[in-house]
């Protein structure tokens, strides 16, 4: 068990006045399933991270903060499920431990709400949703490695759909208003974003054609963050 996370882990439990669940093992286990690439530790450690640097902007940052931790954790590119599993995981976790109704469904709405990240919400959801999507607006050295974080997830999607379907979720989010939903995360890493992810589609239109007929993962793919 990571030390630091650990840490942190009962530090969050504390400031909700609940008794830490001992499922923390487990979640990390989750982040570190060799099928992983991306949505690894280092993928949480990245959100908590920006976590922090938001709390002033948030209402409730402990909601926040449970739902960054079990946000991806149920994760199988093969599934299409696999935020309902974790935001489920999450409820019966914060349940056991004596959590309210309140927290359950608050943590839960913001897990689903990061299926599809179609839309930039502000308030807390909005900081889980950016915080998630943070990823975009790094580095162009690791936004080079995210991306072949990847396509190593979805190795076994044909290269021609991977490189349609990654091809059209650049456009999506490069044809948004706004990538991020908060001025704090718009401010830090909407510039860095959309020059990322002009990068990434003018190489994937190098050689992206539409695959001749439906492959298996491609919806999957075009949600692959």
């Amino acid at each position: 068990m990571p030390g630091r996370l650990g840490d942190r882990w009962h530090t969050l439990w504390r400031s909700l006045h609940l008794p830490a669940p001992a499922v923390l093992g487990q979640l990390c286990d989750r982040y570190t399933e060799p099928h992983r690439a991306y949505h690894t530790l280092q993928h949480l450690r990245d959100c908590l991270a920006w976590c922090d640097r938001s709390t002033p902007c948030l209402q409730d940052p402990a909601a926040v903060e449970l739902a960054l931790w079990f946000h991806d954790g149920i994760y199988d590119p093969h599934c299409t499920d696999n935020e309902e599993q974790s935001a489920d995981w999450a409820v019966r976790v914060i349940a056991s431990v004596g959590g309210s109704l309140r927290l359950q469904q608050t943590v839960h709405g913001m897990i689903l709400a990061t299926r599809h990240h179609n839309s930039s919400p502000g308030g807390d959801i909005g900081a889980v949703l950016d915080s998630d999507l943070a990823i975009l607006g790094a580095s162009p050295c690791r936004f080079k490695q995210y991306e072949a974080q990847i396509r190593q997830e979805y190795a076994w999607v044909p290269e021609a759909v991977f490189r349609h379907r990654r091809a059209e979720l650049m456009r999506a989010f490069l044809a948004r208003p706004a990538i991020f939903g908060l001025d704090f995360f718009r401010s830090r890493l909407e510039q860095q974003a959309r020059h990322n992810l002009q990068a990434s589609l003018a190489a994937l239109q190098k050689t992206s054609r539409p695959p001749a007929t439906p492959a298996m993962g491609g919806d999957q793919v075009s949600k692959g963050r």
